[in-house]
């Protein structure tokens, strides 16, 4: 005689990983004000074109676990911020969408910097970057 199976449901989130946090009392106030300090550009992020959301994200997440359990908790869980750490931790995974936006935020930033009067070398520099980046960008794997 055999249980009838179970229907397979799928965690609302991804198991969160353990936090290991630093040892010295010093070092984790470092971590947790490099935690802030990065949460709060990534929220520019969202509003102010040019500006990273996902790196800054991922940064905080990586402090966080290491200086502030609870701050870690509450990113993993957030509806914006938690995805974004959650697909990084499933092998460095980032949405279609996060690299249509970096892309477009790109394109915008760039088009605004060559018709703005700034010098040549710094054009090509900024440009060169965005254009690394997003070329490392589309090659990270997407979520299942």
């Amino acid at each position: 005689m055999s249980l009838p199976a179970k229907p397979e449901v799928p965690p609302p989130h991804a198991a969160m990983p353990i936090p290991a946090v630093a040892r010295r009392w010093y070092t984790r106030w470092l971590l947790r004000g490099l935690a802030a300090l990065s949460l709060l550009m990534g929220v520019a992020g969202v509003f102010i074109p040019g500006l990273p959301t996902t790196v800054f994200i991922l940064i905080a997440g990586w402090a966080a676990m290491r200086s502030s359990p609870r701050m870690h908790a509450w990113l993993w869980n957030h509806r914006l911020f938690g995805p974004m750490l959650q697909n990084w931790h499933a092998g460095g995974c980032v949405s279609r969408r996060a690299k249509r936006s970096a892309a477009a935020m790109m394109g915008v930033c760039a088009v605004v910097l060559w018709f703005t009067p700034t010098p040549m070398w710094l054009r090509i520099m900024a440009s060169g970057c965005m254009a690394a980046v997003l070329l490392w960008l589309w090659l990270r794997p997407e979520p299942a």
